[in-house]
């Protein structure tokens, strides 16, 4: 049974009493907080007591060592299923499965990408296996983007418009109150305006599976066949999101050294999370149940983050009794490419920043456990909520780990392990650097960031067996510097991870609130 207060989860948490707005800010407080008292400690204490540190800074390495390792191990055992997958004949495997029809729709929310990435994504789809009297497509406009995404809409529904079971072209209407400008408020208003067409059409919601994907999201052969099989042998088919692995790949030999950098090690840490699926979290293009989405309300609509949004607002609705299956599968998305080098440098910034701050979905989610928890403890004193039933301690307990340590890992870990060893021979004073300690603290802390190169070998290996083959217009010297590109890996985890999620979480310690930023779609 569904919690009541659940019942309106979404839009945004209830904050009638002022009560209820100081603890939410407290919670948006938490993250940044979290990460400024460590930054600043280790430079407070790298001057009171180096030693301290010291012993910090070498236990901490030593663990981001083992988790070099960890990941390693992770990110081959993902690479060889992923593989497996793209082998399988998922098509034979669902007619002996003599199940329902299972339709798909597929949502690609637009703003003013150019005509030639929104034609290869749909491309792409006619490629699938999968039936395509099947699918309903909706290619969902927005009106501030005027004419243009008028204009795009108008040849993609000419040319495509007759290929699938039903293809819309919605139009999300600027302005709208209690909305921001932002990919989920636009896939809510498709997703409604998909719902009369599926309502007059009577297909069970049960048998839909909705994919919202990116708009240069392009789907392999077998995706919607796979999709299809995980969605009918999962054990709880409609409380499950699906997940897909992440290739940037579209424009990868398009993009300088940093940007394909930055994406690497995204796809690197998403496959790393595919065989983790208890600590996964929703991102960019991914599918769930119809039924669930209609349930809970559809996407958030005053929220950036409405990938890992959706999740966890789905997580508390169902109260913890929401799960995410990883598909082993790819998907191949652009890498961030804009139309000059220093334009690139700039967005792959505020795209970074902006992915970061998904951090707002920390207060949300506490918030939510709070207010679950204060209704379990009204259940013990009354009668009012005794049918109720509530999300476990030890879920509320890893999913606060999980996402405080994420956040928490990705603006500060870097910053440590690449300057902590040497912060208090700097700052310790004559009285520390006489010391045995003072010697050896940045040869230790170098040796043990050496052995850590095995993971980044592993990476290296793995991320070239990912490339697509190199284009012709593509000189070799470009392909040596796909491998050679990791000895940059150390400043791009400062420059594209610590820092923008560092100002991320400032931000809205300080509620400086960010709106949603659409990544340029540029390919040369």
């Amino acid at each position: 049974m569904i919690s009541k207060y659940y019942l309106n989860a979404g839009k945004a948490p209830d904050l009638k009493s002022p009560r209820e707005r100081i603890i939410y800010r407290c919670l948006e407080i938490l993250p940044g907080f979290l990460s400024w008292t460590t930054l600043v400690l280790v430079l407070v204490f790298s001057h009171l007591k180096p030693v301290w540190v010291a012993v910090f800074i070498i236990i901490f390495d030593f663990y981001w060592f083992l988790r070099a390792i960890h990941f390693s191990i992770h990110l081959i055992f993902t690479y060889r299923k992923m593989k497996k997958n793209l082998q399988t004949d998922w098509m034979g495997k669902l007619k002996k499965l003599k199940a329902p029809d299972i339709y798909h729709l597929i949502i690609f929310p637009m703003y003013k990408e150019p005509y030639e990435v929104v034609k290869g994504s749909f491309n792409a789809l006619l490629k699938s296996d999968y039936p395509k009297d099947k699918m309903i497509v909706v290619l969902a406009t927005e009106e501030r983007a005027g004419k243009y995404a008028q204009e795009i809409s108008e040849k993609i529904k000419k040319e495509f418009g007759d290929k699938f079971l039903r293809f819309l072209v919605t139009v999300h209407p600027k302005d709208i109150i209690g909305e921001i400008a932002g990919k989920g408020s636009n896939e809510t208003w498709a997703g409604k305006k998909a719902k009369k067409v599926i309502d007059e059409l009577k297909i069970p919601y049960e048998n839909i599976i909705v994919s919202c994907f990116d708009i240069d999201t392009q789907v392999g052969e077998k995706y919607f066949s796979c999709l299809t099989y995980y969605y009918l042998t999962s054990r709880k088919p409609t409380r499950t999101s699906f997940q897909p692995i992440p290739l940037y790949n579209n424009n990868i030999w398009q993009a300088p050294l940093f940007s394909r950098l930055v994406a690497t090690c995204n796809v690197f840490w998403q496959m790393f999370q595919q065989s983790r699926p208890e600590k996964l979290i929703t991102y960019s293009s991914h599918s769930m149940s119809f039924k669930a989405l209609v349930e809970m309300g559809f996407w958030q609509t005053n929220v950036v983050s409405e990938d890992a949004g959706v999740f966890l607002k789905a997580f508390l609705f169902y109260n913890g009794d929401y799960y995410i299956v990883p598909l082993f599968y790819p998907i191949s998305m652009d890498a961030c490419v804009d139309k000059t080098f220093f334009k690139t440098v700039i967005s792959q910034y505020r795209q970074q920043r902006r992915w970061a701050w998904g951090v707002e979905g920390i207060p949300y989610l506490l918030f939510g456990f709070l207010k679950d928890t204060i209704l379990k403890i009204k259940s013990r004193t009354g009668n009012k909520h005794k049918k109720l039933k509530f999300m476990s301690w030890r879920k509320k307990f890893r999913y606060t780990i999980l996402l405080l340590g994420g956040f928490y890992s990705w603006a500060v870990a870097a910053l440590i392990i690449l300057t902590g060893g040497w912060l208090p021979v700097i700052l310790g004073g004559k009285e520390f650097n006489v010391t045995l300690l003072s010697y050896n603290l940045p040869r230790l802390t170098g040796q043990i960031m050496t052995l850590a190169v095995i993971g980044v070998f592993v990476c290296a290996v793995i991320g070239s067996l990912l490339l697509p083959p190199r284009p012709k217009n593509s000189s070799r010297i470009k392909a040596i510097f796909v491998v050679l590109q990791w000895i940059f890996l150390p400043v791009t985890m400062i420059v594209f991870g610590a820092i923008p999620a560092l100002e991320a979480q400032t931000r809205l310690m300080f509620g400086k609130y960010m709106g949603f930023w659409v990544t340029p779609k540029v390919r040369k």
